[in-house]
């Protein structure tokens, strides 16, 4: 797929970090109004990296990169150096994997086919040889989640970046009885701060960012337990398509709440259109968000957003 002091004030001091040059860039002259704060520049890729290396993004102007945690989404992971040399060119890293389904390519899915293919649910709309998982099976956590984590953080990462939340309101009811939509919202909640709770045992500057389902902030102890989040298509849908709908009003009445509660939003808009890449990127000054405006395939590093009108 598309690819806090538990609270966020000491875990996001890696971000802060990479911001520190952009704030410094943004100061007003003598006498000139302070405008809005700089957001994050976010740069987004998951797969064509250039000889498979993170030579453009390392040399690219964001503050935030989201790649996978694998340089070929399969077995040929990123190296500590590699990593390294992005975090130095004042970059907050952030691996990308998904908690809620798992894609044919993936290392871990023959594993699960031959061995655990009850784990395996329905097949993920659109998406062709991905898979909706039991993500509340122990199995799921011991077998690819914690490994996935743990790989993140052994190889320098700054946080995590985790996709598929929306699972639990897409997975099929029928052929789970024992499971309603709430037990799968809850569960999903639960993931998600066992995820931060192992991972700031070991570090607790560790960031943790899920992507999407916003509304899991009313379960008790989620925005405790995350640094901020990922957004889709909060203005625009794939590919230049306003977001009109109800649910795109109720998506940004949540993330808002979010950023109020001092988390650090990062939103992820699919636009090709000058107007309406600059109509996103507008918005998110406004909103006080950071974020990206690119394309569907995340296979390239898309140009920041002015940090000025």
């Amino acid at each position: 797929m598309r690819r806090g002091a538990t609270a966020t004030t000491h875990h996001l001091s890696s971000l802060l970090a990479a911001l520190t040059v952009a704030l410094a860039a943004c100061q007003p002259s003598p006498g000139e109004p302070p405008g809005p704060p700089p957001t994050p520049r976010m740069a987004y890729q998951l797969q064509g990296y250039p000889d498979g290396e993170l030579d453009a993004l390392t040399e690219a102007p964001h503050d935030v990169a989201v790649i996978d945690l694998a340089r070929d989404g399969r077995q040929g992971y990123f190296t500590t150096d590699e990593i390294t040399r992005l975090r130095d060119s004042d970059k907050t890293v952030l691996a990308y994997f998904e908690i809620g389904s798992i894609e044919d390519f993936r290392p871990e899915f023959d594993h699960i086919r031959t061995r655990q293919t009850d784990l395996l649910l329905g097949d993920v709309p659109s998406w062709p040889g991905e898979h909706f998982v039991r993500y509340w099976d122990q199995r799921w956590w011991q077998d690819t989640v914690r490994p996935r984590l743990d790989r993140a953080m052994e190889t320098g990462f700054d946080g995590v970046y985790l996709d598929t939340l929306i699972a639990y309101e897409q997975i099929d009811l029928s052929g789970l009885p024992h499971h309603s939509r709430q037990s799968l919202r809850q569960a999903m909640a639960d993931l998600v701060m066992r995820i931060a709770e192992h991972a700031h045992t070991q570090n607790p500057e560790f960031l943790v960012f899920p992507q999407n389902a916003p509304e899991l902030r009313e379960v008790d102890g989620y925005v405790d337990a995350i640094d901020g989040i990922g957004m889709e298509d909060l203005f625009f849908l794939d590919t230049d398509r306003p977001c009109v709908q109800d649910y795109c009003t109720e998506n940004l009445d949540h993330v808002r709440a979010l950023r109020d509660a001092g988390k650090t939003v990062l939103a992820v808009d699919y636009a090709v259109d000058p107007d309406n890449v600059a109509e996103a990127c507008r918005r998110y000054r406004e909103e006080g968000f950071g974020g990206t405006v690119t394309t569907v395939d995340l296979d390239t590093v898309a140009p920041p957003c002015p940090t000025h009108p």
